[in-house]
């Protein structure tokens, strides 16, 4: 039951963090919203601190174990195809999963105050998708579908418009569905054009 309150504690914060900012956010009214009194929250969490960065520790687990890291990397597409519908459905995973959508809100809002959150805000919108796609791109190298090059700056080139139509679809989610069709015409031509390159080459 104690694990449970400690969850549900985490959850509720990052709702508040995400929506109120950290200084924004204060013990008394996180415990109304839990039905708890302040006593019982600091049974659990020592600060509010200590919620923040319990906080971010579990959203960093989360990330990691669902969406990938340097120890959870993709496997390597069989086929440029395959690589488009990799990245769709990580796409549709960040696009989805609440506690990401929420995460990204909080890091732009906190990044500036907190050195972890920028730390984060840096891994999370951009140097982690670089880190996996050079993974995925060298592979696809290895394996003769792309032409040879830079697998990190090529990854780069590949992340950051993902990443910034990511973060425009947090800002409208209305447009979901236009902005979905954007990564996958700009994915689908950004990999045709690699395989184009190397038909040439090895014409």
């Amino acid at each position: 039951m104690a694990k449970d309150t400690k969850q549900r504690i985490l959850d509720e914060a990052l709702v508040m963090f995400a929506q109120r900012g950290y200084e924004g956010t204060n013990m008394r009214e996180l415990a109304q919203a839990l039905g708890l009194g302040k006593s019982a929250l600091y049974k659990h969490y020592a600060s509010k601190e200590d919620i923040w960065n319990s906080m971010l520790d579990a959203l960093e687990a989360h990330y990691s174990a669902s969406f990938g890291s340097d120890d959870n990397l993709p496997p390597i597409p069989g086929s440029c195809d395959e690589l488009v519908e990799m990245s769709m459905q990580m796409v549709g995973f960040t696009m989805h999963d609440e506690r990401i959508v929420l995460t990204r809100r909080l890091l732009l809002a906190e990044q500036h105050r907190d050195g972890r959150a920028k730390a984060l805000a840096s891994e999370h919108f951009l140097n982690r998708l670089e880190r996996i796609f050079a993974h995925v791109f060298a592979g696809m190298m290895d394996k003769g579908l792309l032409k040879r090059c830079d697998p990190q700056l090529l990854a780069f080139a590949y992340a950051a418009p993902i990443s910034t139509l990511i973060m425009e679809r947090d800002r409208y989610p209305e447009r979901e569905p236009e902005i979905a069709g954007r990564i996958r015409t700009f994915a689908t031509r950004f990999v045709e054009a690699c395989k184009e390159q190397t038909a040439m080459k090895r014409l």
